[in-house]
């Protein structure tokens, strides 16, 4: 695993790189990854930090863990690479953009213009074995993100946080609501998002009025 990770975010998460879980979850991982296939590829473990650093933080869309299937982890929540088919929960979420503010929907998956931007597409556990959803769960990857989300929430002002699905609206408790803007529904997966709750949460718009009213650039979703 390659542990090299963007500067202010090495400044923010440095001291978590020192502290005994964490040497425990790099070797296991190290060791996963040799004993057969994980994802995403080793150098895209923190490629979420990589494409968007801490200052330039405005959203942070949590999922749970990477795509287990071969070609789709890129270490990026809900993203797939170009040319990749796009996943149900990703459909849902390109739906309710539609629905919510006009746009066509992408015949891409690649969220990196997103990351571009400012939305830190941050999974809770960073890998995953092949076949094998939240097999790396347990690692510790958890203690890693967390610390992520608090030094946001501590150190940064009006961010929005969207917590989709039971997994992500538990991380709520990490962040300054007072400082920030919490965006909370169920998960856009189709058994979800079918029952009610997901389209027509206007999370988008609301997300884009929020940092205009802030005097902040607005996501272009």
């Amino acid at each position: 695993m390659d542990v090299k990770i963007e500067p202010t975010w090495k400044q923010q998460l440095g001291a978590e790189f020192d502290k005994p879980y964490f040497a425990t979850l790099a070797e296991q991982v190290r060791q996963a990854y040799r004993m057969g296939p994980c994802f995403p590829p080793s150098r895209l473990v923190f490629n979420a930090f990589n494409l968007c650093p801490f200052n330039e933080v405005k959203v942070v869309i949590m999922g749970q863990d990477p795509y287990h299937e071969p070609g789709q982890a890129m270490g990026l929540s809900f993203s797939v690479p170009e040319g990749v088919a796009i996943p149900p929960s990703l459909q849902n979420i390109f739906k309710e953009i539609q629905a919510d503010l006009g746009k066509p929907l992408p015949t891409s998956g690649d969220l990196t213009r997103w990351a571009s931007q400012g939305v830190l597409l941050l999974n809770a556990t960073l890998t995953v074995q092949a076949h094998a959803a939240n097999s790396h769960q347990g690692l510790g990857w958890s203690v890693f993100t967390d610390a992520a989300i608090r030094a946001l929430s501590a150190h940064r002002e009006h961010l929005v946080f969207m917590l989709w699905g039971g997994y992500a609206r538990s991380k709520r408790s990490l962040i300054d609501g007072q400082r920030h803007l919490i965006l909370e529904s169920v998960h856009p997966s189709p058994l979800s998002a079918n029952r009610g709750g997901w389209f027509g949460n206007h999370h988008f718009s609301r997300c884009n009025a929020y940092l205009r009213s802030h005097g902040l650039t607005e996501i272009d979703w």
